[in-house]
This record gives C-alpha cells, structure tokens and sequence, in this order.
C-alpha cells in the first residue's frame, strides 16, 4: 500500500480523462458549431484533435509520429519506476502526489496516440498512403477552452500582424493534472526538497592528563 496509493490517483486521472474524451467524442459535434459556454464567453467545451504534441506542434513523417507515441511511452515508464523508488527511499509525500498526477497525465494521453487512431478513427495521417502502423497515430482529444481573447491582430504589428490568433490554448483532463503535478512542485519546491538539518555531533572533550605531582607522590 506504500506504493498502490500513488499508482491509483494516477488510474484515477486516466479513467476520468478517458471518460470525458470520450463522452466529447460520442456527443459533441467538432469544431466551434459544436462548442458549449460554461461560463460565459470565456470558458468553454470545444472539441478539437490535437495531431502532435502540446500546442498543435507536429513532426512532418509517419515516422516522426511513431516516434513521438514511442517517447511519451518511454517517458510514462521512468515516471512510474521513478515514483516506486521515491516512495522507497521516503522522499516527501508531496512530491510524490504530484508526479503521480503527472504519470496519469501523460498515459491519458498516450492512450490516445496508440488507441484512438484505430478505434475512434481519427488517426493522423501525414503520408499518402496511409502508415503501416495506424495503432500509434491517435490524434489527443482536447476539448477545455479558455477563450480569454481571440481575433486577428492589426496589420501594423511586425511578422505576426493580420494573423488570427487565440490567446490560450484548448487542452484537456490529462493536461491540467500535468499543468497541476509541474505547478505544485515549483510552488512547494522548497519545502519538497529540503534536506534536513545536519545532525549535531557531540562535542569531544579534551583529554584530562593526570597531575604530575600527584602521580609523583602516590609512587
């Protein structure tokens, strides 16, 4: 149980991520003709596909994405090897629970690069043909949006002007218990790492050397 606690808050956050994912696949139209207010104007449920990595960033193969489902594979393995030695070496709970949300983080979103590609169909397809491995380029389902500013920026504005442009960008479940587990630990960095006080050592006492004139009296 030392260890099982902090393997099921990360279960924990790939069930429920992969739930909401799903419910948004099943009854959510993409795109903006199918987004939800819930606050406002400013937060809301849009469902979008997210091809690559944070951000909409990409690499331009077949290969590069396999290669990308590869890495986050590699990445959740030391997480988790990482959080049973941490736990075996007693290091501060706190830390423990945020790398644990960052372990279930990063497999929700790995299931959906090897997983979704198949079975919700929306694999990513750079080449044509299709690639030889559909299984690992599931595309993330992203459906959180934050929209506190969009539109085109004026024309006058260097290299970016007359582009349109959204301020923050749309993530899900399994991003913000990855945002959450890096937020903490820089927060509560100090007081997860802090080594603890050098243990005092007792003074050593200086040798009493017998009286000479005693000694010399007694023989």
């Amino acid at each position: 149980m030392k260890y099982l606690k902090y393997y099921l808050l990360a279960l924990a956050v790939i069930l429920i991520d992969q739930v909401v994912k799903l419910s948004v696949h099943e009854y959510m139209e993409m795109g903006p003709l199918g987004e939800i207010k819930i606050f406002g104007d400013w937060f809301k449920l849009h469902y979008t596909l997210n091809p690559g990595m944070a951000f909409g960033l990409e690499f331009g193969s077949e290969y590069g994405k396999i290669g990308l489902t590869l890495f986050r594979i590699i990445a959740v393995g030391i997480i988790a090897i990482y959080i049973y030695f941490l736990a075996r070496k007693g290091a501060h709970s706190g830390f423990i629970w945020c790398m644990a949300l960052v372990l279930g983080g990063a497999l929700g979103n790995v299931i959906d690069s090897i997983f979704y590609g198949v079975l919700l169909d929306n694999a990513s397809y750079v080449l044509n043909p299709p690639p030889l491995y559909p299984w690992f380029h599931g595309q993330v389902i992203d459906m959180f949006y934050l929209d506190i500013w969009e539109g085109v920026l004026p024309d006058y504005i260097p290299l970016i002007g007359g582009n349109y442009y959204s301020l923050w960008p749309i993530f899900n479940v399994a991003d913000a218990s990855i945002f959450i587990g890096v937020i903490l630990i820089l927060i509560f960095q100090s007081k997860f790492f802090d080594r603890p006080a050098a243990q005092h050592h007792p003074t050593i006492e200086p040798e009493i050397m017998p009286d000479t004139e005693t000694t010399k009296t007694i023989n």
